[in-house]
C-alpha cells in the first residue's frame, strides 16, 4: 500500500490502515502528528509546503507535520520526519492531542487525531527537502497571529486550528506574551 495512514477511533485506538489519499478523500479519522519548534527568542519555525503536495501546496504551516507509519509511535514518526523534511532533529515534548475534521480544498478532508509535539532549538542547521518544503522562516507569534488574521488563506487549515493551543502549551506559556529586551 502506497503511503498508508493508521485509521483510529476517537480514542486513538488502531482500526486498520488505508492509503493516505483515500483517507483524505473519504474523511476517515486517522493518526497524525504536528511539531512546533521554537528558538531561544520564542520565535516559531514555519515551513511553506512544496507546491507539489497533493493538498495545501504553497501554504505556510507549523514546523513539521505528517502521519506515523503502521506500527510506528507518533514520537518516533516525529523524529523520523523532522530530519527528512528540515534536515535537523531536536528533543520533542508531547504537548496535547487534538481531533478535528477540516476541509483542505479540492474535496479533501483532514480528519485527524493529531499528536502535537513542542521543541526548542538554539541554531539548527535547517536544510529543507525540496520535495517537501518550498521555504522556511522564523516568526514572532504575535506577528504570526496578526498575519493569519489578515491573510488566513496563506496558512494550512490545521495550523490555524492548532496554533493557539500550541502557543499556550509552549514552555514559557505563550512566547509572544513575554517582552523581549531591546524590543
Amino acid at each position: 500500500m502506497a503511503h498508508p495512514v493508521v485509521l483510529v477511533n476517537e480514542d486513538d485506538q488502531f482500526l486498520g490502515t488505508a492509503e493516505k489519499l483515500r483517507a483524505h478523500v473519504e474523511g476517515w479519522l486517522h493518526r497524525a502528528f504536528s511539531i512546533f519548534v521554537f528558538d531561544n527568542q520564542g520565535r516559531l519555525l514555519l515551513q511553506q509546503r512544496s507546491e507539489g503536495k497533493y493538498h495545501s501546496g504553497g501554504l505556510w504551516s507549523n514546523t513539521c507535520c505528517s502521519h506515523p507509519q503502521p506500527g510506528e509511535s507518533p514520537i518516533d514518526a516525529a523524529h523520523r520526519r523532522l530530519p527528512e523534511e528540515l534536515g535537523f532533529d531536536t528533543s520533542l515534548t508531547p504537548a496535547f492531542r487534538e481531533t478535528y475534521h477540516l476541509s483542505v480544498g479540492d474535496d479533501l478532508v483532514e480528519h485527524e487525531h493529531n499528536h502535537v509535539f513542542l521543541g526548542t532549538v538554539e541554531a539548527p542547521d535547517v536544510r529543507p527537502s525540496a520535495d517537501e518544503v518550498a521555504d522556511w522562516t522564523w516568526v514572532e507569534p504575535s506577528a504570526l497571529r496578526d498575519d493569519i488574521a489578515a491573510h488566513p488563506h496563506r496558512y494550512t487549515a490545521w495550523f490555524r486550528h492548532l496554533l493557539d493551543p500550541a502557543l499556550a502549551a509552549a514552555p514559557s506559556g505563550d512566547p509572544s506574551s513575554t517582552p523581549k529586551s531591546g524590543a
